[in-house]
């Protein structure tokens, strides 16, 4: 086998359920459903009370004790954790590496892999750069999925929701996962778990309404992977417009995403006819954000090919490349610091597209 191989996902490849996966999430459901049918009680809407967080605050300088412990990413640059290994633990940085996720596709828009460090070359601030660290290990992931459940999803909701189990269902069984729903507000809906059976239980019980805050859903999203076990992080988003309620703008959102240092994947379920500016905006804006992380937009055309383009996202995270460096100019002064990956592909292949995220803070003094 050649060094290249293009990796395409297909529908035999799927993870059917067992009887006792179907028992189980049958047991489950008919649980949940009691709520609801209870005398005097209505259904609770998860989505009713919740507020989308402040805009955190620059990030301040580390503490000058710095005590040797077992270093995570961050960002994109290697921190240490302290004490244990607990969901709100602070971060602080330690060292400056630098980690760059990446993915590589061929003219076709397919997945490409078995290229080696070789075949890369980083720069960061137009330096070159050595890489030092290169893995394509299939390491587990954080992933945060940010679920719309505005009314213009009514039509889509069945096929979206199949899309997000086969999303879940073929990624690394060790990744945790989190679901973010919105409509005229966001809540977290599914809190961190690596069981897809609870997922479904939770998202089989929601109706789609209202209108559309995609923006502060993201935001939450981004926010709530603070709280990440490990150190890869990912949002998955899945709308189909544009937003019409959110508080905070896009330019708020671009900065917090920049200083998370998290890949965006979305799916965009459009309609042909986007009746408002918002809509009309929706595929831009995500577009705009996933493309700045190093993730891509998947527009769907047919919602029968949900399932497909879900497996296909699951697909490039478990794929990726990563690029480890020490900056030249390892400067600790909270300044943007714009990346640039170039491949060096083996002589005889197709032009191929190297996909990866704008940019990184640097550390505070």
């Amino acid at each position: 086998m050649g060094p290249i191989m293009r990796f395409a996902v297909g529908r035999t490849g799927r993870v059917g359920r067992t009887r006792l996966a179907r028992a189980a999430f049958a047991l489950g459901l008919a649980a949940f459903a009691l709520v609801p049918l209870l005398p005097g009680r209505a259904q609770e809407n998860p989505l009713s009370n919740v507020q989308t967080p402040a805009p955190a605050p620059p990030p301040k300088p580390p503490d000058s004790d710095s005590k040797a412990q077992k270093p995570v990413i961050e960002g994109g640059t290697s921190v240490v954790a302290e004490g244990t290994a607990q969901r709100d633990a602070r971060l602080r940085v330690d060292v400056n590496l630098v980690q760059v996720p990446a993915t590589v596709t061929d003219p076709m828009n397919r997945l490409v892999t078995g290229l080696e460090k070789e075949n890369f070359a980083v720069s960061d601030n137009n330096v070159p750069q050595t890489i030092r660290y290169f893995s394509t290990e299939d390491a587990p992931i954080t992933i945060g999925v940010v679920f719309d459940l505005s009314g213009s999803m009514a039509s889509k909701f069945v096929r979206a929701r199949r899309a997000l189990t086969e999303f879940l269902r073929t990624s690394n069984p060790q990744d945790e996962f989190f679901v973010v729903g919105f409509n005229d507000r966001p809540s977290v809906i599914v809190d961190y778990t690596s069981d897809v059976d609870d997922v479904e239980a939770r998202m089989v019980m929601l109706k789609p309404e209202n209108r559309t805050a995609l923006i502060d859903a993201i935001y939450l999203g981004v926010d709530h992977l603070r709280q990440a076990r490990y150190d890869r992080k990912a949002l998955l988003i899945i709308s189909d417009g544009g937003d019409n309620r959110s508080r905070y703008t896009q330019n708020e959102l671009e900065r917090v995403v920049r200083e998370a240092g998290v890949q965006i994947f979305s799916i965009g379920i459009f309609d042909n006819y986007a009746p408002s500016p918002e809509e009309q905006m929706g595929p831009q804006l995500l577009k705009d954000i996933c493309e700045s992380t190093g993730g891509r937009l998947f527009t769907v055309s047919d919602v029968a090919d949900l399932e497909d383009i879900a497996e296909r996202i699951s697909a490039e995270l478990r794929n990726e490349y990563v690029l480890g460096y020490n900056p030249t100019e390892p400067k600790r002064d909270g300044s943007w610091r714009k990346l640039k990956v170039k491949l060096a592909p083996p002589p005889g292949l197709p032009l191929l597209t190297v996909h990866f995220r704008e940019g990184y803070y640097a550390p505070s003094q």
